[in-house]
Formats: C-alpha cells, structure tokens, sequence
C-alpha cells in the first residue's frame, strides 16, 4: 500500500508542472491582453494615451518576456499568492473565498444527492434486471444524461416561478436577503432556493452513475464465488451486500477525484443560467476580461484539486479493492 501511494505522489510533481505550463500557455494565447481591453475603456473616457499604456504594460509585467511571466507567476502561486486580479481590483485569493463557501455547498450537496439516489436504483435495477421497473429506470437514466443541466434547469425554473410563486427563482438568496448578515432567515431561504441548483448538477451525474452500477453489479451477480455462497444457505442480501456490492461501488468511489475540482468551477454554464453566485461564472468572467491572473489561479486551483482528488479516489479504491494496488 505505502508503495502504491508512493508512486502515485511521485507522477503528482511532473503532471502539475507540465499542467501549470500548459494553463499559462492557454491562458496566454488569445489575442492582446488585458492592456488591450483596458485601451478601448480609456479611449471611450477619452483619456488615452501613450505612456498611459507603456505605464500599464509595465505595471503588470506584461512587457516582459513570456517565460519571466511564466516563472513569476508559478513562484508566487507556490507561496500562496494567488495574483491580484486586473479587472476587480482585488486580490483572487479574496474573490475567490467571497464565493468558495457557497461553491462547496451546492458540490458537496449535489454529490451527496447523487450518491444517495443513485445507489439504491443502481442495485435494484441490477437485482431485478428486465424487469418493468429496471425498463423504467433506464428510461429515466438515458433522459437524465440526453437532456443538458442548463436546460433542465430553465424548466425547473418555469416549474418553481409556476407552481411555488413564493419562492424566489435564480440565484440562492432572495432579492431582500442577498447583501443582509446571517441569520436564521436567510438560512432557510437559501434551503428554500437550494433544491433546484442540487437536482440539476446531480440529475446527470445520477443517471451516469445508476447505468454503470447496475452494469457492474449484474456483472458480479455472474460470478462463481455469489453462486457458492448462495449454495451455503446464506442470505441474499449477506450474499449481495457484502461482495457484489462492495465491488460495483468503485464508481461511487471513482467520482471522490470530480468533487475537489467542483469546489471551483463547478457547473459553470448552469451556474451562469442559475444566477448562482458561486466561483464558476467569476471564472467565466475572468476568461471573457483575459485577467490573467485570475483565470490562471482557476485553472491551476482545478488542476491540483484534480489531482489530489483522484489520489484520493485511487487509495479508497485501493482500500476496497487490493486488486488495484498492484496494477
């Protein structure tokens, strides 16, 4: 085992590097800069000039070779300096907590909505294969991955601005609790608003997840080892649960590595459609501006958190299935 984590934390170092290399390589290949959008506000405020911009290529290192942004940019990220972002004003490490909180919530609760709703489905649905109700449900499941989140969003929101006028669509915070302190109130009203972003984010994830389950399961049902058991007169859901199960859950644990990256980008485009003031549409943003630094600090936070995330995964695998350790 201590072998198998070792490897793993060794390909860590070289796939970040070569990550972080090529984020700030995408990063930088659009054309102009941030200088360049920021010409076109001061040609409109009439306040253009020369050496206003040579002030401001300089100001923000951009007249500087491309690996002497590259070098700088990672030793301050390594630090913890995540850059001051052009279009805000602000540090990133400051936009991004702002909205890390909330992003956390709606990831971690469509996740566990995923995972609960899931499961269950999955293993009924292999248990009582062809059955109506296993037709049923892969109907369900091929609608669930067919139909886009950002769309069945827009009908969830005509749904609840129809149906449950009281509660506010869009967003996670009524209009008179978006900028107010804490409190129980506003606790309740973002439970209120909560249902919607979590069924959408997890509705696909679910349906993904219910057809491998079932697929794995009915695959471990074949085997000699449950026929055996099944002979010595033990129970079946001793039979099931304890084996079969034990293997068919490894997608559920596969998908621990999606949920660190979530916590930053999330579902950026149902986000934007959601009006969910999470880190995914701030990332969107920050691309559309070309803020540098603040769509550079996204792609590297994502990547390390993939990369954690699917360490992650692999020693839970690991510690479910020994077979992996020595793959």
């Amino acid at each position: 085992m201590a072998t198998y984590i070792s490897r793993r934390l060794l390909l860590m170092v070289p796939t970040l590097l070569l990550i972080s290399v090529i984020a700030f390589g995408v990063i930088e290949l659009p054309p102009g800069d941030f200088v360049t959008t920021r010409i076109g506000q001061l040609i409109e405020q009439g306040e253009y000039s020369e050496e206003a911009l040579q002030n401001l290529r300089h100001r923000y290192g951009l007249d500087r070779p491309l690996y002497y942004r590259y070098f700088k940019w990672l030793s301050r990220f390594l630090i913890g300096d995540l850059g001051y972002s052009l279009s805000w004003n602000k540090p990133v490490r400051e936009l991004l907590l702002a909205r890390f909180v909330l992003t956390a919530l709606v990831a971690l609760l469509s996740l566990l909505f995923t995972w609960v709703v899931a499961f269950p489905i999955g293993i009924y649905s292999a248990i009582n294969k062809y059955s109506v109700t296993d037709f049923l449900w892969t109907i369900v499941g091929f609608v669930g991955l067919a139909i886009p989140n950002f769309l069945f969003a827009l009908i969830l929101m005509y749904l609840s601005y129809k149906y449950l006028p009281s509660v506010g669509i869009g967003g996670l915070f009524s209009e008179h609790y978006q900028t107010a302190p804490w409190s129980f109130g506003k606790l309740l009203d973002l439970l209120a608003h909560l249902w919607i972003p979590v069924m959408v984010i997890g509705t696909a994830g679910t349906a993904g997840l219910i057809r491998v389950v079932r697929a794995n399961l009915i695959d471990e049902l074949k085997k000699p080892y449950v026929s055996m058991a099944r002979s010595r007169g033990i129970s079946e859901a001793r039979v099931i649960l304890k084996y079969p199960v034990r293997i068919a859950i490894n997608p559920f644990l596969s998908t621990v590595g999606w949920v660190l990256p979530s916590l930053i980008a999330g579902e950026t485009i149902t986000s934007v459609v959601l009006g969910l003031p999470t880190a995914g549409p701030l990332f969107l943003e920050s691309l559309r501006r070309q803020d540098m630094q603040l769509a550079g600090a996204f792609v590297m936070l994502s990547a390390i958190l993939t990369v954690v995330g699917t360490l992650l995964s692999d020693i839970l695998l690991a510690i479910v299935d020994p077979r992996i350790r020595y793959r």
